[in-house]
């Protein structure tokens, strides 16, 4: 293991400056030696009732039937706990909105929540539509962050963030100028249709100009057999791989259907190839590059670069002469009348909100609401979203060692951000890429390397117990040694406001004296009070080591952050 090049706590300037305070523990060299090796052990520890009368005849009452017992109440801890799971962090005021509404009441105001705003109006407003930024990505990150940590439709983030992660583009892969608002334009379809349809959702995507350009369809052309070219197969391939039905055939439940002992196929090379003729001829809606206006438009079809002939896939045939929006609208219907959409889509959603390896009673109740909301409708998000968070398996308190899930790392930076209030103090949300894993978070929203995301949803960790027990760990590929300690480092920074996010921690500066009152409220907030007596016997040391306000918030902060019981979302 390395050792830390940077202090995990720093000075107290960042907070408000204030001189050293008798009692501190002994800084060497601006390190906070006792609690570098404290917060580096925890970071490393992780992984109708009846009667009446008639005809003249009185019957006898019959007993009265027994109430059905009121649902108990909420407690902050529960209420935090579902707050980690469908937002992108906890509030003192989501707390208390979830104790008030209760859980199902919480989710229906969040899904009649407006957007406040898009990233594309953002960027606009914040003048990155200059034509000196036609040739870069400037403002995409500052946007992103801006409504990660910022925006009031916290539902619609974790959600749509999720998505992002199924259906995945990545800035860095998007071909075009105005990329910022290629990509933007891209996260918006996936906002603004988080609560909606799934087949609506996947229309969309398909037309989009980024998804066009990262898995290079845009621009595809019919085969010519002069040349011998063929059309790109990349989206036919991973829209059936990725984004709907997955490579092998699937139970509701999630289990891989066999035949002889063997998985089934779900496709073939020539359902790919089939399929690839249909998304052929699509182009940019418009040539004038003077403003990013055509990449928020969905692509068009150029007739002469789009195959007439007849295709098959799926064992669906588009005949030959149809429109190239009648051949995308038949080919997307096949895809998602297929049945491993519901468990394959279900299965990702649920671990991306809440646990990595759910049962498959779980998926399989949360697949039947995705195949019908119980009113005939195929693909209803909102059916799909509270199936999810209302599960026995979501609500009931974890016990299993298998439970649960890796936090990811941008969702501890924006769990940190809404807790104590922290907002950009530039306005202009400069946090930046945080992809690095040597000094950042090894993950960037907007920003997977390929289309495989920052990790896959079927990673195993290799001779480890977690394979050996025949389970997952997406997150943990992209967690190692170097980006343990760069996290730690990196947050470090944060909580000492070393960066564009700042908090004065006035909710709860006032119990700073109170290692015990402070350990708890930070608890509750970040880790929804699941951190064990020993790790807050540990960090209650550690805040009594420092006389100083500013010091003790931040090695509450840290260490709880640094801790399995943070990391480890349950």
């Amino acid at each position: 293991m390395d050792k830390l090049e940077a202090p995990l706590i720093a000075v107290d300037e960042p907070f408000a400056p204030q001189p050293a305070v008798a009692g501190d523990v002994a800084r060497a060299g601006g390190s906070f030696t006792a609690v570098g090796v404290s917060g580096l052990a925890l970071a490393l520890a992780a992984c109708d009732s009846g009667g009446g009368s008639g005809g003249g005849v009185v019957s006898t009452p019959g007993p009265t039937p027994t109430p059905s017992p009121s649902p108990a109440p909420i407690s902050a801890a529960q209420a935090s706990r579902f707050l980690s799971q469908a937002t992108m962090g906890a509030t003192a005021a989501d707390i208390a909105d979830v104790q008030a509404r209760g859980y199902d009441g919480w989710i229906t105001a969040e899904f009649a929540k407006p957007r406040p705003t898009s990233l594309w109006d953002w960027l606009v407003g914040k003048g990155y539509n200059d034509a000196a930024n036609v040739n870069n990505q400037n403002g995409f990150d500052n946007a992103m962050w801006s409504q990660l940590a910022g925006a009031g439709d916290q539902l619609r983030q974790r959600v749509g963030m999720a998505l992002l992660e199924i259906l995945v583009v990545g800035i860095d892969g998007v071909n075009l100028s105005w990329r910022q608002f290629a990509m933007a334009a891209y996260v918006d379809i996936l906002m603004d249709n988080a609560f909606g349809n799934f087949r609506t959702l996947i229309e969309r995507v398909t037309y989009n100009p980024a998804m066009g350009s990262f898995l290079t369809y845009l621009g595809n052309r019919k085969a010519d057999s002069r040349t011998g070219s063929v059309p790109d197969e990349n989206y036919a391939r991973e829209l059936m791989q990725l984004f709907t039905i997955g490579l092998q055939r699937l139970n509701m439940d999630g289990s891989v259907v066999t035949s002889g002992g063997q998985p089934i196929e779900t496709y073939t090379p020539a359902d790919v190839s089939g399929l690839a003729r249909v998304f052929t001829g699509l182009v940019l809606d418009g040539s004038d590059n003077s403003t990013p206006d055509r990449y928020r438009r969905a692509m068009i079809f150029n007739t002469g670069q789009h195959e007439t002939g007849a295709s098959t896939f799926l064992g669906a045939d588009v005949p030959a002469g149809v429109s190239g929006a009648d051949a995308v609208k038949q080919a997307l219907d096949t895809i998602f009348a297929h049945p491993n959409v519901p468990p394959f889509v279900s299965k990702q959603l649920i671990q991306r909100l809440v646990t990595s390896n759910p049962s498959t009673a779980y998926v399989g109740r949360v697949a039947a609401k995705f195949a019908d909301n119980g009113s005939g409708v195929r693909g209803d998000m909102q059916a799909v979203i509270r199936a999810i968070l209302m599960d026995s398996e979501a609500r009931t308190e974890p016990t299993a060692a298998s439970a649960g899930k890796l936090r990811e790392p941008v969702m501890r930076l924006t769990g940190w951000a809404r807790a104590f209030g922290a907002t950009s103090v530039s306005g202009n949300w400069t946090t930046g890429n945080t992809s690095s894993g040597t000094n950042r978070l090894a993950q960037s929203m907007g920003r997977s390397p390929s289309v495989f995301n920052f990790f896959r949803p079927g990673y195993t960790p290799p001779n480890t117990p977690i394979a050996t027990a025949g389970l997952v760990a997406p997150e943990l590929q992209i967690t190692n040694e170097i980006s343990v300690v760069g996290y730690v480092n990196y947050m470090q920074s944060v909580v000492n406001n070393g960066t564009d996010l700042r908090t004065d921690y006035g909710s709860i500066s006032g119990i700073a004296g109170d290692s015990a009152a402070l350990v708890d409220r930070v608890n509750l907030w970040l880790a929804a009070g699941q951190l064990s007596s020993a790790t807050v016997t540990a960090i209650r040391a550690a805040v009594d080591s420092s006389t100083s306000t500013n010091n003790r918030i931040a090695i509450a902060v840290l260490l709880t952050m640094a801790s399995p019981e943070f990391l480890t979302l349950k």
